[in-house]
């Protein structure tokens, strides 16, 4: 059975339930997505999320605190996530996936 965004460290009921607005509900999904595309994606719908949120996607996926996550790493992250957008503002990457529809 997948195992459910809120299982994983770092993300709690607002987490889960931002991801589950994009369409992502599980571990498999977001290690899919990863943690930089999910966070440009939320970035879209949620202009709230802070880059903790991206420390702590990230953190999700290598199984550390989100704290823990170091410096290097960070920016790291941040030059990921420029670079996503700078990307999908050029064109060169599609669109978010839109939500399933509940039947």
């Amino acid at each position: 059975a997948p195992v459910p965004i809120r299982q994983l460290l770092n993300l709690g009921p607002r987490s889960a339930e931002w991801l589950a607005a994009i369409g992502i509900t599980s571990a498999d999904t977001l290690r899919r997505v990863g943690a930089v595309a999910a966070f440009v994606k939320l970035k879209r719908s949620q202009p709230a999320a802070s880059l903790n949120l991206l420390y702590a996607l990230a953190g999700a996926l290598e199984g550390v605190h989100w704290t823990e996550i170091r410096r290097t790493r960070r920016l790291e992250l941040l030059l990921a996530v420029e670079d996503c957008e700078r990307r999908q503002a050029e064109g060169r990457l599609p669109p978010a996936p839109r939500r399933a529809r509940k039947r």
